[in-house]
């Protein structure tokens, strides 16, 4: 008992995507890609951004629920990027965290845990 032809072929066709959303999707991370070294800019655009949503909140007079829950998550990609990869009290170490005293010690910078990319 075969079923109905061409129900693979249909349920191969619904599980790609289309060839559209496939090509916008190209040419956002390739815009995405060129300002990736233009990091002044970008963090100025979205304060601009920022600026044009607030005031629109503002003359509105609504959105606040919407703002109040954008604020909190916000809020939350801030501490991420302000916070180290690894956190000093929860590594186990016996006198801290020490600075490299040789030369064949190994220097670690700070590390974010949310790359500024990512929280852009």
């Amino acid at each position: 008992m075969e079923g109905t032809g061409g129900s693979s072929a249909s349920a191969t066709a619904a599980a790609a995507p289309p060839q559209w959303w496939q090509d916008f999707s190209k040419l956002f991370q390739h815009y995405l890609d060129k300002s990736t070294p233009h990091s002044t800019y970008r963090w100025i655009g979205t304060f601009v951004i920022a600026s044009i949503y607030g005031l629109r909140v503002f003359y509105l007079q609504g959105f606040y629920i919407v703002s109040y829950g954008l604020g909190i998550y916000m809020l939350n990609l801030l501490i991420g990027f302000l916070s180290p990869l690894v956190d000093p009290e929860l590594e186990p170490s016996d006198g801290g965290p020490l600075l490299p005293t040789k030369g064949s010690d190994e220097f670690k910078p700070f590390i974010r845990r949310l790359p500024e990319f990512k929280f852009w």
